[in-house]
């Protein structure tokens, strides 16, 4: 609990560094209906590499990122994993309009789309891989939907922040960018942890 709430303050602290050098709003100043549950703070891209690695993305698969920020995962998943449909989905009209000029710009509009919208009401049925980078307190949330709509043999990959109350089946560590980040993936359907696992 105490690693969630030092990693939430450190994506807070960095979020105003990045969006004060990159002349972008912080969720205060957002004029959109829905405020951003989690603070915008870029995966490093090797990490985007081992998730995705971990997550085995196929060429014939379709990649989804809920709360795509600037498009890194969804760029490289098309790029270097081959994947056939790679979809986002952001919140922020900023970063929504810059990723967009950077898929643009690297001419994969034909598999790379980010959505300007919420995450929560994207269609995840034909979903192979869904990656995340959000707070433990929002995967629970996202717990219901995913359940709900991802297929069988559907993989769920976490940046940092665990799906509480599911067990994954891989769980790995990799050094980048002055810290230890942790990665998750999750198969679905979810592997459920014992309600008493967790007094242990």
């Amino acid at each position: 609990m105490y690693d969630n709430l030092l990693i939430n303050s450190v994506f807070k602290l960095i979020q105003k560094k990045i969006f004060k050098r990159q002349g972008l709003k912080t969720k205060v100043e957002m004029t959109d209906s829905y405020i951003p549950e989690v603070p915008f703070v870029p995966t490093p891209e090797n990490v985007v590499r081992k998730m995705l690695l971990l997550a085995e993305l196929k060429p014939n698969e379709k990649l989804v990122d809920l709360g795509a920020g600037d498009g890194r995962v969804l760029i490289i998943g098309a790029t270097e994993f081959k994947a056939m449909r790679c979809i986002g989905v952001e919140i922020r009209s900023e970063l929504v309009k810059n990723a967009k000029e950077k898929i643009k710009k690297l001419n994969l509009d034909n598999v790379v789309e980010i959505i300007h919208g919420n995450m929560y009401e994207y269609p995840l049925h034909d979903a192979d891989v869904v990656t995340l980078y959000l707070l433990t307190s929002v995967n629970e949330k996202l717990k219901p939907k995913l359940e709900k709509e991802l297929k069988p043999g559907a993989r769920v990959v976490t940046h940092d922040f665990e799906m509480p109350g599911w067990v994954p089946f891989k769980v790995e560590e990799i050094y980048d960018s002055g810290r230890t980040h942790k990665i998750y993936v999750y198969k679905m359907p979810p592997t459920k942890k014992s309600p008493l696992s967790f007094y242990k």
